[in-house]
């Protein structure tokens, strides 16, 4: 193999785990600033139009306790690490390096005006054959807190590891052996290193990569085209290949015939009415703002925004203003989702370990890519960079990863009409359109896209809604009927399987109703005989509610046919006829796990185990599957903390949610899969006296402009 193949295998799976190409391409630069262009790429270009963008604040001083860092602290802690004593003789590998967020109860008390705490960094390094947390002290330069190996599990890969990965794989005779006797050109080869999951003790004591390999030829989408049954294991410390599972060496490649979903590669007419371009204008322009870079201000809401290596985007201290005093009321303290975890549901030796967390192992906001106007995001968007970190510790910006912008779809945010009748002489008609803010970003974590929105309404709700586009993970298959028992899953295109498997994205909501003092009530909508004889009814259901003291109580799977609602509520904070002032969680559609709670993947993501989890907040506990994610063994996730069991009425807590589905393929899934969506909501519940958006201004003739097309016929 030259060292030409070598490179352009490197290369490719730096596509597809953009994670990892961070370190490729922004090693060189510190800092990116895009301006309006058409942008090249490998398949095609992409014309960008001019983005809405406020002075990106990357390279100024932070402006809030909750700001990241900025390009000038990421290069003092850099500087700070490498004259660290344990690191002198070897700067270690960075995994992770980002703001070390003030205690709670600082960034409460801290007001515009008023000193920022303490600027630290949290850093997750690798060296030597061991994990490092260190915190380090921006102001006084030093690091204050170094631990070793705090338990079970690693950092997420790097690009060495890959190169590590890929090098040893294609080293290997065996291997080379196989791709020839495929009859597959290596110029056309393209591997990948999906994370190996936790299965047992041989796997104790070291590091390793499961390289799974693909064909090119004839289309973009690789994915398509699987060299199935050959799995290499590499020992990534070692730079070894351990074994190699080469068990269907005569299963076909599938052919890449319609696997190129490039608009610019479709060759026949789409077999439907064309539609006309549409966009929603705003004549005088988006009615929100965005201050010092991260602070939002739309309507009566206001939070802080920004991107995070690992969770994507993170909401923090929302607040809204109210509706009779125009008091801003704390309703969330911060929110993001905190792991993604994804197992196929295929026990082959070559698939069986496939069981992605896709938050800690490979970083939401590590494989955002950049949106793309008028596609993802409507005009008059908002377009927000992500500052991050690369192996070697140096900055860089990936740019417009999240947009902010108001969507009008014609909903209705309220109504009421009446007849003319006792007296009234006109029929009375009252309308109000619904306009919402959304702040969006996409991961594209390897085959698959995840399309994370926090839509932000007038009247208080908070609505989280993910979408699952991108492409499918396939086996190959000598067969084209689905009729046979050894099938993991149904076919979707000529010796292609699209096999069977779920997504669950857990979210942390750490809600603070009016303050962080909260209880969370469970009420029961429990069905009653009708104990009277004076009507027909035989039955009836009522609310019973249930204020929840311990964690294990909280631990809650939904269930259809005994429904309830779940409340958070300040009780210290109560309206004006008595009703403590709350929040209540929605669920809509959603899926749980039917995993054995003892396999291995369903043990490490024992945080799906139920739909809700309340926990008090513990600055630690942020996230579900637990601090280091690879190859962990589920020794510190979400359940762990739960089952401690501890108090959590009047307490400051956190409401963890997860959102699930089961995906079994379909046809309409290949190439390229149309977006699905799930969702919840976060629904005030007694928090404001009346309906907040009563006053709410109704639409006019003359506010909007009027287009009309010439051709009318």
């Amino acid at each position: 193999m030259d060292s030409s193949s070598l490179f352009r295998l490197t290369f490719f799976f730096s596509i597809v785990v953009f994670l990892l190409a961070n370190s490729l391409f922004f090693s060189s630069k510190t800092y990116f600033q895009p301006t309006s262009k058409t942008r090249k790429t490998k398949f095609g270009s992409i014309l960008e139009t001019p983005i809405f963008k406020v002075n990106n604040t990357f390279d100024s001083s932070p402006s809030h306790p909750l700001d990241p860092l900025t390009i000038q602290e990421i290069n003092k802690a850099q500087i700070i690490i490498s004259s660290y004593k344990p690191f002198l003789g070897s700067f270690p590998s960075i995994r992770s390096l980002s703001l070390d967020e003030p205690e709670k109860i600082q960034v409460l008390n801290w007001k515009y005006g008023n000193p920022l705490p303490p600027r630290r960094a949290f850093v997750i390094a690798w060296a030597n054959d061991q994990v490092h947390l260190l915190i380090v002290d921006l102001n006084l330069g030093q690091v204050i807190s170094h631990v070793q190996n705090p338990g079970s599990g690693y950092p997420p890969i790097s690009i060495d590891d890959v190169r590590v990965a890929i090098r040893a794989t294609l080293s290997n005779e065996e291997f080379n052996k196989s791709i020839v006797a495929r009859g597959v050109n290596f110029s056309d080869l393209v591997c990948t290193t999906p994370s190996s999951g936790w299965f047992g003790p041989e796997e104790e004591g070291k590091r390793i990569m499961k390289v799974r390999c693909y064909s090119s030829q004839g289309t973009p989408s690789f994915y398509m085209r699987p060299i199935e049954g050959l799995v290499v294991i590499v020992d990534i410390d070692k730079g070894e290949v351990i074994k190699i599972l080469d068990t269907s060496p005569k299963i076909p490649i599938p052919n890449g015939e319609n696997t190129d979903y490039r608009y610019t590669s479709q060759d026949m007419p789409p077999q439907m009415e064309p539609l006309n371009p549409i966009s929603i204008e705003q004549p005088k322009g988006p009615s929100f703002t965005i201050e010092n870079g991260h602070n939002v201000k739309w309507a009566n809401w206001d939070f802080h925004l920004k991107a995070d290596q690992r969770a994507g985007i993170v909401i923090s201290r929302a607040r809204i203003r109210d509706s009779e005093t125009g008091e801003p009321r704390s309703v969330m303290y911060k929110g993001f989702a905190s792991e993604l975890f994804v197992p196929y549901m295929d026990i082959d030796e070559n698939w069986y370990f496939r069981s992605y967390m896709d938050a800690g192992e490979f970083g939401l906001g590590a494989t955002a890519m950049s949106l793309v106007p008028l596609n993802d995001c409507p005009r008059y968007s908002y377009f927000m960079d992500g500052l991050f970190v690369t192996a070697d510790g140096k900055p860089f910006v990936q740019p417009n990863i999240i947009c902010v912008f108001e969507r009008y779809a014609g909903d209705i945010s309220w109504r009421h009409s009446d007849l003319p009748i006792h007296g009234f002489e006109e029929r009375i008609r009252e309308s109000r359109p619904k306009v919402t803010l959304v702040a969006r970003m996409a991961a594209s974590v390897g085959n698959y896209d995840y399309i994370f929105d926090w839509e932000f309404q007038t009247d208080g709700l908070i609505r989280v809604t993910v979408g699952l586009s991108g492409m499918l993970m396939v086996k190959g298959t000598p067969q084209n009927s689905t009729n046979e028992d050894d099938i993991f899953g149904p076919l979707v295109s000529e010796n292609v399987i699209g096999v069977a498997h779920d997504h669950f994205i857990t979210f942390h909501l750490d809600m603070d109703i009016d303050g962080p003092i909260n209880s969370f009530v469970k009420v029961g909508l429990v069905k009653e005989e009708n104990p009277s004889t004076k009507t027909p009814r035989k039955s009836y259901w009522k609310a019973k509610r249930q204020v929840i003291e311990k964690e294990k109580d909280a631990q809650i799977k939904l269930k259809l046919y005994e429904p309830s609602e779940f409340h958070f509520i300040n009780p210290l904070r109560k309206s004006r006829i008595g009703n403590p002032t709350g929040y209540k969680i929605v669920p809509k559609g959603n899926a749980a796990s039917l995993l054995d709670l003892d396999d291995p993947p369903q043990v490490r993501s024992a945080f799906t185990n139920n739909q809700i989890w309340v926990t008090p907040y513990n600055k630690s506990e942020q996230w579900a599957g637990g601090l280091l994610v690879y190859q962990s063994k589920g020794e510190d996730t979400l359940a762990v903390w739960s089952n401690r069991n501890r108090e959590i009425k009047e307490k400051d807590i956190v409401l963890w949610y997860t959102l699930g589905f089961h995906h079994v393929p379909c046809q309409e899934d290949f190439p390229v899969m149309p977006t699905v969506t799930s969702t919840f909501d976060l629904k005030p519940l007694n928090f404001f006296e009346r309906n907040p958006i009563l006053r709410a201004r109704p639409n006019f003739d003359e506010d909007l402009p009027v287009c009309r097309s010439t051709n009318l016929n």
